[in-house]
């Protein structure tokens, strides 16, 4: 299995840069899914001014840039110092707290509480859940919301699965972990690291060649 950080570096060299305006207009603004201008937006975080809300995976930044305009206190971690980089030349002055950390170490040595928690296409689908969901519980204010997004599960692959990033012609691909479970196993899952579930469901793509949708997943703190 390929070294973490040695995967999401080679990978920031391949993620484009989030457009400049959205299709709205927009400097800033939240996206689930792999698709442009398509599916909900921060409502899902229910966030309100003051609100203290964590991004697991936040890449370049531009979801969590988002979430610092609506006037939350915004943090972002990654483990990939490039992503980073980019992130802090896109959005200074933006007001976002971002940290170089593997998500489940930040969770683990942080005493913050927050009131929102979030992972799209991040650290959720790529840290097995037993060892991300009970540091993700004992962060979250009681009530706070977890959400999640990633691809579908691929029927009959389940649980720990590969994933490959690309390189170069001429050279393997890196391998890192991920894990997929369909909605309803996700359900359990979280029910049994003391979470209740809002919503899990399947978004489907929006009109055009591509066909896979994206799996969105929202739930509670409980307790």
């Amino acid at each position: 299995m390929t070294n973490t950080n040695v995967a999401w570096e080679t990978y920031s060299k391949q993620k484009p840069e989030r457009r400049l305006t959205n299709a709205a207009g927009e400097r800033t603004w939240f996206n689930w899914t792999q698709y442009a201008d398509h599916g909900p937006g921060a409502e899902v975080l229910a966030i309100t001014p003051g609100a203290n809300v964590l991004d697991l995976g936040c890449g370049k930044g531009g979801n969590i840039a988002h979430v610092a305009a609506l006037g939350a206190r915004a943090v972002g971690v990654d483990v990939s110092r490039a992503q980073l980089r980019a992130a802090e030349e896109r959005w200074t002055g933006s007001g976002v707290a971002l940290h170089h950390a593997d998500a489940v170490r930040f969770l683990t040595e942080s005493s913050e509480q927050f009131d929102a928690i979030y992972s799209v296409f991040g650290a959720v689908w790529f840290t097995d859940p037993g060892d991300l969901l009970p540091v993700v519980h004992r962060r979250l204010r009681p009530g706070g919301v977890l959400a999640f997004s990633q691809r579908p599960a691929i029927e009959g692959c389940y649980g720990c699965q590969a994933s490959y990033i690309n390189r170069s012609e001429g050279e393997d691909p890196l391998v890192v972990k991920r894990w997929d479970y369909e909605p309803e196993r996700w359900l359990a899952i979280l029910h049994d690291h003391g979470f209740t579930t809002d919503t899990a469901r399947v978004l489907a793509a929006p009109p055009g060649p591509r066909k896979v949708g994206t799996l969105v997943i929202t739930a509670h703190r409980s307790g």
